[in-house]
């Protein structure tokens, strides 16, 4: 781990660790840019870890080595990790924050010690439909951009533009320092610092940083 970090997204190459959202308008889209950044973590001996929705999994996989990734291979010797959401986010039935940042945590940690870097995407369609715990989101995605700088990770989460509403979206982008849209990666002007964001989240009535809805559209 103690080698150059590279993470290149977008055609862009970060210049630190990051926590990433990207805002995708179709699965092609989608792949199209996770494919290759699948490929640089596998390729420099980084763990990968990857969560979809369990009837999304074969379609995935299907995606990912249809973009030259031999799936197989890099899945048995643990390049590459294919979970489900129903078993990390909505394990029975409900998110909790505080159980979701210590299974990644714990992954992290797991990793260092094997002499990894980690990069994630973690599909995001269940937060749209309701389930139990959903609103402790925003405290999570918070809470993990402190892991970021710990372990040298990069953690990216996938939601589909078409199934947000504007405040969501605009929660979203309060807790991820960097933002995916329109197949460019940009510093997120939106983005809150997480110690402010969590001030907001478990302390509503404290005056804190807010987020200002007069910001111009994403370009």
């Amino acid at each position: 781990m103690s080698g150059p970090r590279t993470v290149t997204l977008c055609g862009r190459a970060l210049e630190e660790p990051g926590h990433i959202c990207a805002f995708f308008d179709s699965r092609a889209e989608e792949y199209d840019i996770l494919a290759p950044y699948y490929r640089e973590g596998i390729e420099l001996d980084e763990e990968v870890i990857t969560i979809v929705d369990a009837e999304r999994e074969k379609d995935h996989r299907a995606r990912i080595q249809a973009h030259g990734i031999d799936v197989d291979q890099v899945t048995s010797d643990g390049r590459l990790q294919v979970l489900q959401s129903e078993e990390t986010y909505t394990r029975g039935g409900r998110f909790g924050a505080e159980r979701m940042y210590e299974l990644l945590q714990g992954a992290l940690a797991g990793a260092r010690h094997r002499g990894h870097r980690v990069r994630t995407s973690g599909v995001m369609d269940w937060a749209t439909r309701g389930h139990a715990g959903t609103e402790e989101l925003m405290e999570y995605e918070s809470r993990v951009n402190f892991l970021v700088p710990s372990y040298d990770c990069t953690l990216l989460c996938v939601y589909d533009v078409n199934e947000i509403s504007g405040r969501m979206m605009m929660e979203i982008l309060s807790t991820h320092p960097y933002i995916i849209h329109n197949r460019r990666i940009r510093e997120n002007p939106y983005y809150v610092a997480p110690i402010e964001r969590l001030r907001e989240v478990l302390l509503p009535g404290v005056p804190s940083a807010s987020l200002s809805t007069d910001s111009p559209p994403l370009a």
